[in-house]
This record gives C-alpha cells, structure tokens and sequence, in this order.
C-alpha cells in the first residue's frame, strides 16, 4: 500500500513526506469513509506535530491522484472512501453511516452506459439515501415503546 502512495504522489509531482505517507495509509485503510478529523486525530497520534491543513491538503491531493473519493454529504463534513472501485454506498440519513455494497454486473452496467452514449467513463459514485438496519431497528422499538404506553 505505502508503495502504491509514494508512486501515485510522485507521479503526479508531489513530495513524498512520511506525513503524507501515513495520511495516506490511514485514509486508504479505513473502510468506514471517515472526515478529515478523524484522521487527523489518527495521523496526529503518530506525529504529534502534524497540522490539520496538512491533513485536508493531503486528502485532496490523495484524491486529486485517484487513490481516494471524496463525499459531500448533506448535512455532513467531507467524507472519504478509499474503494475507487465501482460500487454502490448506502448512505444511512440517521446516524451517517455509510455502507460499501459490491454489486454483481454494476461495473458492465457502466460500461455499457458509456459504450453506448459514446461516454468517457473516468470514475462513478453510486449513492443511495435511506435508513440503515441498525437505525431502522430503533426506529422501531421507539414505536413499539410508544404504542404500549398509549396502551
């Protein structure tokens, strides 16, 4: 992985500082699609004298070079997925979770999309916005609390 960011960084002419490397393996090993301050928080653990400038700048370089995406969800700070691969993210509306979901066929749906509207494909983003199960799991015990004391 850390081969794979210093040759994306300095492909594209950017320096590759051991700051910007551990940036980078933490955003690129988190599958929880974090916001900057969470890996912020991380990378400054490792190097107590890390800025946060340092950290928003590097995550848009990493994604600048194609490494990462990045959300902007409603509501909601940047958020960054380190899967570049077509696929789709459920996007719980509740708590913000957000939930990768490989689907059979997705990446010959694109394909065939942009071979038959004579379509570049560079990269994609599938969202869908709902409920995820765990929220819609206390969604329903609040219901069923609240019609036993109607009771």
């Amino acid at each position: 992985m850390e081969a794979s960011i210093i040759k994306a960084l300095r492909r594209d002419g950017f320096k590759a500082t051991p700051q910007r490397i551990a940036i980078g393996r933490l955003a690129l090993s988190d599958h929880s699609h974090p916001r900057a301050q969470e890996v912020y928080e991380k990378v400054k653990a490792i190097y107590p004298t890390v800025s946060p400038a340092t950290v928003y700048r590097t995550l848009q370089i990493l994604k600048d070079v194609g490494l990462i995406q990045e959300f902007g969800l409603p509501h909601d700070q940047s958020r960054f997925d380190s899967n570049i691969s077509p696929h789709i993210n459920l996007v719980c509306m509740q708590c913000g979770s957000i939930k990768d979901l490989k689907q059979p066929g997705l990446q010959d749906m694109i394909s065939g999309i942009s071979l038959s509207e004579g379509f570049c494909f560079l990269r994609q983003r599938f969202d869908i916005y709902g409920i995820c199960e765990r929220c819609n799991k206390k969604i329903d015990k609040g219901t069923e609390t609240d019609q036993s004391a109607s009771d």
